[in-house]
């Protein structure tokens, strides 16, 4: 049985996450902590940790044990899907 190379290396939210990860980190010069993760894509502290984990078992990620904010991309830059923005819900009082 072959691989087929053309098949993507992860998903799409898989890639969602891989590219705020990237994208944090050249805005922020320091990786997100999972709280970050967390309130940006609107999701609980286990799915964001779950993801993580997969992730890292894929090795598109690299961590430290025991080190907050120690996630790394391990995906070429190339490879970085576009970020797209989340559905942010925009309050404007009245007048």
């Amino acid at each position: 049985m072959s691989i087929d190379s053309s098949a993507p290396r992860f998903t799409d939210t898989q890639g969602q996450y891989l590219a705020f990860i990237y994208y944090y980190c050249l805005v922020n010069r320091r990786p997100p902590a999972e709280a970050d993760i967390q309130a940006f894509f609107n999701v609980t502290p286990p799915t964001v940790h779950r993801m993580v984990i997969e992730l890292e078992r894929r090795a598109l990620i690299s961590r430290v044990p025991h080190q907050a904010r120690s996630i790394a991309v391990c995906v070429s830059e190339e490879e970085i899907p576009r970020l797209r923005p989340q559905s942010i819900e925009i309050t404007v009082p009245r007048y």
